[in-house]
């Protein structure tokens, strides 16, 4: 059988330049829908639901892409998708990405009110403080994500956790937790602690150290991690608010760890404690 026709040829389309747009954080935030590029992010969009509603509104998807990843493109529509078959250029006139995978998903916004990750008494959050860099913000994401977090808040002061860069980033991981958006610091802060939580800010200068804090038993109860801008870190008023502000410790000749490293090392280290009483659970559930 001869592979189908693309029935989008025209990066001018009316639908190819709707998708196009959302690049843009003014048109995502008017829409409520960003992108997800590529096969792991479409398949986690396409298994994703807030409530009784589809996350995958849309999927663009070359001819090869399509047989390449029939599974994936006979989800989106059992999950109620639009799905077309769109030539190589419409493709890369949608895409953000050098070398386009051939997916690329339409889906509706998924952030949670922060109320309600207050609500699911978290025991481990990591909460993102005027992180700018999408590449960092949706690493830190993922790091959660695999680390067991129950939450990611991002302030208002962040990036755009639709950003496509952020998205490709999270490798599917901003589908598998809360996000909370646009929350002033203070208040996640103030909010947290009144929630049984613990806030502490992840700083190379903090006057606390991890190892220590993790031999003193201080890191086993409910916490949140704060992490700050990828260039100067936390400001003063920001660690001020924080029950404690820890330190990873620098055992080697190293100048200091970037936001994403860090933040893996902090948020393991509470997900280790936490587990400490019934057992350290690998990712392997061995």
């Amino acid at each position: 059988m001869p592979p189908a026709t693309p029935d989008l040829i025209s990066p001018r389309s009316p639908r190819v330049l709707a998708a196009r747009r959302l690049a843009k954080r003014n048109f995502r935030g008017k829409d409520r829908l960003f992108l997800a590029e590529g096969p792991q992010a479409v398949r986690e969009a396409a298994g994703h639901r807030a409530g009784d509603t589809a996350t995958l509104v849309e999927l663009f998807t070359t001819t090869e892409a399509a047989e390449r990843y029939a599974d994936i493109v006979g989800a989106a529509r059992e999950a109620g998708a639009r799905v077309h078959l769109a030539a190589e250029q419409v493709i890369a006139d949608i895409s953000t990405t050098v070398t386009p995978q051939g997916l690329v998903g339409v889906c509706r916004f998924l952030d949670t009110p922060f109320e309600e990750v207050l609500a699911a008494r978290p025991r481990l959050v990591a909460l993102l403080a005027n992180v700018r860099d999408p590449g960092n913000a949706g690493t830190v994401l993922r790091c959660a994500d695999a680390a067991g977090a129950e939450a990611v808040v991002l302030t208002d002061a962040s990036v755009d956790v639709y950003n496509p860069k952020a998205v490709r980033a999270s490798v599917g991981s901003l589908f598998h937790l809360p996000v909370a958006v646009g929350v002033p610091v203070e208040q996640a802060v103030e909010q947290l602690r009144d929630a049984g939580v613990r806030v502490v800010a992840a700083d190379g200068a903090g006057n606390r150290d991890l190892d220590d804090e993790l031999d003193k038993g201080t890191m086993g109860g409910p916490t949140a991690w704060v992490f700050g801008n990828e260039a100067w870190g936390l400001p003063e008023e920001t660690r001020a608010l924080t029950d404690a502000v820890v330190r990873v410790p620098i055992h080697g000749k190293a100048e200091s760890l970037n936001l994403a490293t860090a933040a893996a090392v902090c948020l393991y280290a509470s997900a280790r404690a936490q587990r400490a009483f019934g057992g350290c659970r690998s990712v392997t559930g061995n």
